[in-house]
């Protein structure tokens, strides 16, 4: 099986087989030549958890399965199924017993999290998995405007219209491609240092756990057209002198490229009195992101004493308030 790529004729954007007009100028997809993707399909030993939904290919030598994303261990095995190939794997650079260490200073770290979480906790799996992400770049033209705060002599108004123009080039913008994990944890993952990347064929899939491609690219580039827009405008902001509000861009994107990667992820699924929460870890940085449990007693210990602040407030406020009266 082959993958088809087009490119608009415009922009030079990516054209997925099924467009008819480009996502990012809408121009009219060209029905003439097309040219395949370098990336190919290869067939892995697929499995699917009944319980989160999770698609994975796993060791082969492992003897006993449970997914690494909810700690369950109903599998259901869904034999050799194509899937995309990548064009480069990160591998890992942490070991276990770093993400280990990770996960209970985080643990620790956590304010609102109950106290005894770090002892508490049952870790039912920290395992090493290649986590599937697009990789993409790009040039930008921009037009923006702002207010800023940085008026003209003499003027009345607090703020006052600015405009300008920006180019950039963009690239390693990364789009998470995961079934399982969320953008925002994939998102909160980053950065990745993708020039420690090697061939795939480099890499030993086929006895490690990796997730397939579940995010087609198609989809993928809305998400980048979004980060894109939030980039220019943070950059942007910082030519708006003084303070800067209501900063708006208007984004052209040129050369609109993308690649197909694996990434190092720790994922610890745990519990905690018998309900599952999942951290995750950057198998290359050490940058971590995850959900964890709240203790109510502290919050509860927060709103009481915000009201006693508030009622003694208050009371001052009436005691002073008669003082003054007499």
């Amino acid at each position: 099986m082959s993958e088809i790529l087009q490119r608009c004729s415009v922009c030079r954007g990516l054209l997925d087989e099924e467009d008819l007009f480009c996502a990012n100028c809408g121009t009219e997809s060209p029905l003439g030549k097309s040219e395949k993707l370098p990336e190919t399909l290869i067939t892995t030993h697929r499995f699917q958890c009944a319980g989160c939904g999770a698609s994975m290919s796993y060791d082969a030598n492992m003897q006993r399965l449970r997914c690494p994303f909810c700690g369950g261990d109903n599998l259901e095995s869904k034999g050799d199924t194509p899937t995309l190939s990548p064009q480069l794997v990160v591998r890992f650079d942490k070991e276990q017993d770093d993400a280990m260490r990770l996960l209970k200073t985080w643990m620790g770290k956590n304010f609102w999290s109950p106290t005894d979480l770090a002892n508490a906790a049952i870790i039912t799996r920290l395992t090493p998995v290649y986590v599937p992400y697009w990789v993409f770049a790009c040039k930008t033209f921009t037009n923006w405007t702002a207010d800023s705060s940085q008026t003209p002599p003499g003027a009345r108004a607090d703020w006052c219209p600015v405009s300008g123009q920006h180019q950039s080039d963009y690239a390693g913008i990364l789009i998470g491609a995961s079934g399982v994990l969320t953008p925002a944890e994939t998102h909160a993952l980053g950065p990745y240092n993708l020039e420690d990347g090697v061939p795939p064929e480099d890499v030993d899939l086929e006895d490690a756990i990796y997730e397939p491609f579940s995010v087609q690219r198609k989809y993928a580039r809305a998400q980048v057209r979004d980060a894109i827009d939030d980039l220019e405008r943070n950059t942007c902001r910082q030519y708006v002198p003084g303070n800067a509000r209501n900063v708006k861009v208007n984004v052209r994107v040129e050369d609109l490229t993308s690649k197909p990667v694996l990434l190092p992820v720790w994922v610890m699924a745990y519990q905690y009195r018998g309900k599952l929460f999942r951290f995750l870890v950057n198998g290359q940085t050490g940058r971590c992101t995850g959900t964890a449990p709240v203790s109510y007693g502290k919050l509860a210990m927060a709103v009481g004493i915000v009201i006693a602040v508030a009622v003694g407030v208050g009371l001052l406020l009436m005691i002073c308030a008669g003082i003054m009266s007499r």
